[in-house]
């Protein structure tokens, strides 16, 4: 592929809700540009940036890809992105290096819960954005419906470019708004223009208003024009929506037939004359120079030491690994070496590519603003910052979701834990939203996603990638133990076996400590040496001990006080030994009578819903245990509830709220405290607990 200048650059992030059709228009896109020379589509399989297996098997994008077309000598870095909520992290992987992004309005469905969303991405980070309206061949489509729906929400922002002609039921082409052109598709796929005089189309002429409005705010020399009544010329029209979109004064809409090859050349051109090349826009990375500690900001200048931001890996065993860069500053040459800040290691540089689905384009160099692919590096990651020795500078990581779904696993193979273990790695290093944890104290490993989809897919890519296989299972909540009441027991170990005998006596006070960060407190009140000093530290290992698993049900024991008042020993047989197992006995049979409880974590919870919602979701917060602690109102006619609930309600609960908000609601938590659980869910555990003891044996 040819080696492009900054300038002759685009990168431009295609969004919506999943099923709009973005795999489907890049797909015509590519054909049109002559990449592909066949169309396929997702139940067909094979497309072009929908590469991996599990999209192929699942007809749906799971990850974000980066497909680079050439139109008219500039390079345009298209980046499909998924659709469904729980790959949002791929979304904000090419967001993080976009300059520029397209909106699809499936007009069948009109604007949904995803096309909101990608809104309030671009809003966030300052992108601009095209709108384009797919599927305006269907009879039953209203574009002007959609657009008023847009206007409604995002204000006179959205203007409307195109508008379909029809001829009955039938579609034959559009109307242009800004160069007011009639533009009938031919049987070849290209169109016929023929110039619309003022006043022959009523709806058109609507939007021409709509759009030299917004032309005339854009400078006080072009609202004189206006306001004269005189006509703008081309060069000025195009020069005032290149300026408002970089600015986000203008949203154009257009409109398209996503099976037509006119529908992808339209898009492809309005791409390279409404975007702006990186470095016009916004200043996406920001960091600091490591020598100096002073600040930094990505320039896309040539001329700067050569810099680059790792937005995305792929360690795929087919396609291999491979670190996505997009180039900050200078030119990033083949053959070449860049130092890693973030790990503090020099990295080498053999081939460079340019990805384009699974296809891979060598290059002998990528210019700043571009998009590339280097494969093989030995300690590069997600969000590091390759950059000159001499120069270094690191970035700070693009912004990604949180994972708040969890789930237990277990390997259908006893042996293939470290197997196991290894791929996840793997898949971690490409998927900065999953995550393992091992909760040791609950003798488990849990798996992290944004969603339970997304945990199910890791589970496949295990079995197909990596032949390991997993299962899920509903995850131990982290309970604890505590006392409420006090009790006083002597509990005595002896043991005569031939020889030396064991010989430990104890005399214990439990109760609650009124610390529940700590296990336990160890006191001594020893008088006469009935206990010698030497022998307390084996007491306390004893207590220590059994803190690790408590009696009621087997989980860490916080919060008690175990006091030494009295005992016995004898002159050969007592040891260490002895009395650490007298301790044990007095633990697990005086814990028991000190009006043991189970303690079980609460977290503060935050759920952002539509106002429509707020009622549905309330209702099931408080099925599950949760007390609202009250309610925030937020733009865009959303609610913020905050409640403290027991971690243990929210297993599932990514998919029962996007169930009850259409996809619409989010939540985040963090932990809280830790306190007494009522005593109905108390006995549903206890009972979970001699369940699975049953079973086990």
């Amino acid at each position: 592929m040819n080696v492009y200048a900054t300038e002759n650059i685009r990168n431009v992030v295609l969004l919506g809700h999943g099923g709009c059709g973005k795999t489907a228009l890049i797909e015509n896109m590519a054909f049109a540009t002559g990449i592909i020379k066949r169309v396929r589509t997702a139940v067909e399989g094979g497309t072009v940036s929908d590469y991996d297996k599990e999209e192929m098997k699942r007809q749906f994008s799971i990850q974000s890809s980066v497909i680079p077309l050439e139109v008219d000598g500039i390079k345009v870095n298209l980046l499909d992105t998924p659709g469904l909520f729980d790959f949002a992290g791929e979304v904000y992987e090419a967001l993080s290096v976009a300059d520029g992004a397209v909106i699809i309005v499936n007009g069948k469905s009109g604007v949904e819960v995803g096309t909101r969303k990608s809104f309030d991405f671009c809003a966030k980070r300052g992108i601009p954005v095209i709108v384009y309206i797919s599927n305006v061949e269907d009879e039953h489509v209203d574009v002007q419906a959609i657009v008023e729906e847009l206007r409604e929400s995002y204000g006179n922002k959205i203007v409307p470019f195109h508008m379909p002609m029809k001829e009955g039921a039938a579609f034959k082409g559009f109307m242009n708004a800004v160069k007011m052109l009639e533009c009938r598709l031919q049987p070849n796929g290209t169109y016929a223009e023929e110039v619309v005089e003022e006043g022959a189309n009523d709806e058109l002429d609507d939007y021409r208003m709509q759009l030299m409005e917004g032309i005339a705010e854009t400078s006080e020399e072009l609202m004189e024009k206006y306001f004269e009544g005189e006509a703008f010329t081309e060069e000025e029209i195009k020069e005032a929506i290149v300026s408002s979109v970089a600015n986000r004064d203008l949203m154009p809409v257009i409109c398209g037939a996503i099976a037509t090859d006119y529908s992808a050349n339209v898009l492809l051109h309005d791409m390279v004359k409404y975007f702006s090349a990186p470095g016009k826009v916004n200043d996406q990375f920001v960091g600091k120079e490591t020598k100096t500690g002073s600040e930094v900001k990505a320039t896309y200048d040539v001329s700067k030491p050569a810099s680059a931001y790792v937005f995305k890996t792929i360690a795929d065993p087919f396609v291999g690994r491979f670190s996505l860069i997009k180039v900050t500053d200078g030119i990033v040459k083949a053959d070449s070496a860049l130092y890693n800040g973030n790990k503090d290691v020099e990295e080498r540089i053999g081939k460079l590519y340019v990805l384009r689905g699974k296809e891979q384009l060598e290059v002998n160099a990528l210019y700043a603003g571009d998009i590339g692919a280097i494969a093989k590096l030995s300690s590069t990651k997600t969000s590091d910052t390759l950059s000159q020795k001499s120069n270094p500078i690191v970035f700070e990581a693009a912004e990604m979701p949180e994972p708040y779904t969890f789930l237990r696993y277990i390997t259908k193979t006893k042996g293939d834990e470290d197997k196991v273990s290894s791929a996840l790695k793997k898949l971690m290093d490409e998927d900065l939203t999953l995550r393992e944890v091992n909760d040791k104290a609950n003798r488990q490993m849990l798996l992290y996603g944004l969603g339970d989809q997304h945990l199910d897919i890791v589970k496949s890519k295990l079995a197909d990638r990596y032949k390991v296989e997993i299962e899920f299972i509903k995850p131990k909540v982290a309970f604890k133990e505590t006392i409420r009441g006090k009790y006083e027991i002597r509990k005595k170990y002896k043991k005569q076996s031939g020889g030396h005998g064991q010989y430990g006596d104890v005399n214990m006070i439990w109760e609650p400590s009124g610390d529940l960060e700590t296990p336990y407190v160890f006191e001594e009140k020893i008088f006469g040496g009935a206990v010698p000093k030497n022998y307390f530290p084996a007491v306390e290992k004893g207590i220590a001990e059994c803190c690790l698993k408590g009696p009621l049900a087997g989980y860490p024991v916080v919060g008690i006080k175990g006091t030494l008042t009295d005992g016995s020993y004898h002159p050969v047989d007592s040891s260490e030994m002895a009395f650490k197992m007298a301790s044990i006995a007095a633990f697990k049979e005086g814990i028991l009578q000190a009006k043991p409880v189970l303690l079980e974590p609460i977290v503060n919870l935050k759920v952002n819903v539509l106002d429509v919602n707020t009622g549905d979701v309330m209702g099931d917060l408080n099925k599950r245990r949760g007390r609202i602690l009250g309610m925030n109102p937020i733009p865009g006619g959303r609610q913020e509830l905050e409640c403290d609930i027991p971690l243990a309600s929210l297993v599932g609960y990514s998919t029962d709220l996007r169930s009850m908000t259409g996809g619409s609601g989010e939540f985040s938590y963090v932990f809280s405290r830790y306190e007494q659980m009522p005593g109905d869910a108390q006995e549903a555990v206890l009972k979970e607990v001699e369940a699975e003891k049953e079973a086990e044996k």
